[in-house]
């Protein structure tokens, strides 16, 4: 069947919090469960931040501007996979993935705490790799007939990698239960945008191998939600994958290592100020009566004794065995890899347990 080309970006919540499109059916409290992990994740990015300057935590990749993406996960049942990248921590979070295994990742550990019946498989670094897992994860449950959904993330940058097209590809020939998201937050690191390809729109790629595409608002956490309930519904009928592109944006830097002020505008990032996820939808929430600013205020502080809990435990753990990490790659270990653990270790002067 034909998919249609649409320029539409869907929204239910315009960027002055007032509703334009059908909200989700939640109730309250579900509503401002939305709001809590927006907030959670904000405090997380800013928090982290933080510790990685003044040396208390490795390089980290800021999320600020994309807190919608909680809406990616939080449609999902327990039985669905998640896959993601370094920006979908907070979608990690609302999944089950404790902050405190996040926080061991960016400082050198191997969590002993990551619950595996979240079914999240551990962020990705190369990109669009994890877009191929997806699949394959997807077709496994295809073939053993379960009703579940594999939903895998990456950003506009990978979606120029040959992975995400192939992964694309395959999922649209056998019809996988799967979820392709693209949080195209404006940089791939420095290059942006229109310098990844051609096409005015990432989700124009979808029909073109048989995909219904959906191009949402990817500041608008009810349209993220409402898109990603639907595409999962569909993936559950067994009528195969969809791609979902997520307009929004990159306000901090690519990550700590990274200096946007040499290669962004700044009229840009004022005009994406406006449109900030929180703000946006804090005034839905206050303008419908569901909050007060009293309640908002101690949301914020929980959300901070929250995070303040996760970094005393993080920094009350014993140095990291370095050991592990080259005993976690094969069953057993090649002998170039014993070559680079003995060479690794004596360059630090650590003696091998």
């Amino acid at each position: 069947m034909p998919y249609l080309l649409t320029e539409e970006v869907y929204q239910v919540v315009n960027h002055d919090g007032k509703v334009v499109g059908q909200a989700p059916d939640l109730p309250g409290e579900d509503l401002i469960g939305l709001y809590r992990w927006m907030v959670l994740g904000r405090e997380f990015s800013d928090r982290m931040l933080a510790l990685q300057r003044q040396g208390r935590t490795g390089t980290f990749a800021p999320l600020r501007g994309q807190e919608a993406s909680i809406g990616i996960a939080a449609p999902l049942q327990q039985e669905d996979w998640l896959m993601g990248s370094y920006r979908e921590i907070l979608a990690y979070f609302v999944k089950g993935v404790p902050l405190l295994s996040i926080m061991e990742d960016y400082s050198g550990y191997i969590s002993a705490n990551y619950p595996a019946e979240v079914r999240c498989l551990p962020m990705q670094i190369v990109l669009a790799t994890q877009i191929l897992h997806g699949v394959g994860l997807a077709m496994a449950m295809k073939y053993d007939g379960k009703p579940s959904v594999a939903v895998t993330v990456c950003g506009d940058g990978a979606s120029s990698e040959g992975d995400f097209n192939e992964a694309l590809n395959f999922a649209g020939v056998y019809k996988a239960p799967a979820i392709i998201v693209v949080q195209n937050n404006g940089w791939a690191i420095s290059t942006p945008r229109h310098k990844q390809s051609a096409t005015e729109r990432i989700a124009h790629r979808g029909p073109g191998f048989g995909v219904p595409a959906y191009l949402v608002d990817g500041n608008d956490v009810l349209a993220v939600y409402k898109v990603m309930a639907e595409c999962a519904a569909r993936a559950r009928a067994g009528n195969g994958p969809s791609l979902v592109e997520m307009i929004t944006y990159r306000m901090g830097p690519h990550t700590t290592a990274d200096d946007p002020r040499k290669y962004r505008p700044d009229e840009e990032l004022e005009i994406w100020q406006q449109r900030d996820p929180l703000a946006r939808y804090r005034r839905f929430l206050l303008d419908a009566d569901m909050m007060t600013d009293v309640e908002d205020e101690q949301l914020h502080e929980d959300v901070v004794a929250e995070i303040q809990a996760a970094v005393e435990a993080m920094e009350s753990l014993p140095p990291p065995d370095l050991n592990q990490h080259f005993d976690c790659i094969f069953a057993e270990p090649t002998p170039q890899l014993e070559q680079q653990r003995t060479e690794m270790l004596a360059e630090i002067g650590y003696a091998k347990s």
